[in-house]
């Protein structure tokens, strides 16, 4: 599975202390199913992640925003579907002070593999997602408050 090396490269581009902390970004897959037909032998993943970030002191829009650059560039069938994308993602927080929280964030995702061969010599190619279209890439995120800037901390 590729995708959830690609997102946590993403989120930790996204979110620079993490260089400095990484075990504050923890993640794991639940909920995992493989589907497959006896008639090819290519197969899909299908799977919960979740991304779980640990004493996270920033606005959640610092990572909301590349994680919905991220899903349209790899997981577009998540908001192609107006019912699927409204539960898209799920999350949760701990709130741990008045600065920081536990922050789990849930996506259902899919991957598919290609299976070719002669049955003695079998290849695996991870195919890509099908593009929704172009999207401007986010340099930069600032969050503002009743125009008060409160964070320009993320860099995308």
């Amino acid at each position: 599975m590729n995708k959830p090396a690609s997102l946590r490269a993403a989120i930790e581009a996204a979110l620079p202390y993490l260089a400095k902390d990484p075990d504050r970004l923890v993640m794991f897959i639940e909920a995992g199913q493989i589907a497959a037909s006896l008639g090819k032998p290519s197969f899909e993943y299908r799977y919960t992640l979740t991304i779980g970030l640990l004493d996270f002191a920033n606005h959640p829009d610092t990572v909301m925003i590349p994680l919905l650059q991220w899903i349209r560039a790899n997981e577009p069938a998540l908001l192609q579907n107006p019912d699927k994308a409204k539960e898209a993602i799920t999350f949760e927080a701990e709130i741990l002070n008045h600065q920081a929280y536990d922050l789990r964030l849930q996506l259902k995702l899919t991957e598919r593999v290609q299976v070719t061969g002669d049955g003695a010599t079998m290849t695996a190619t991870h195919l890509g997602e099908p593009q929704l279209g172009d999207y401007p890439l986010v340099e930069r995120v600032q969050i503002f408050q009743n125009g008060e800037l409160i964070d320009d901390s993320a860099t995308v």
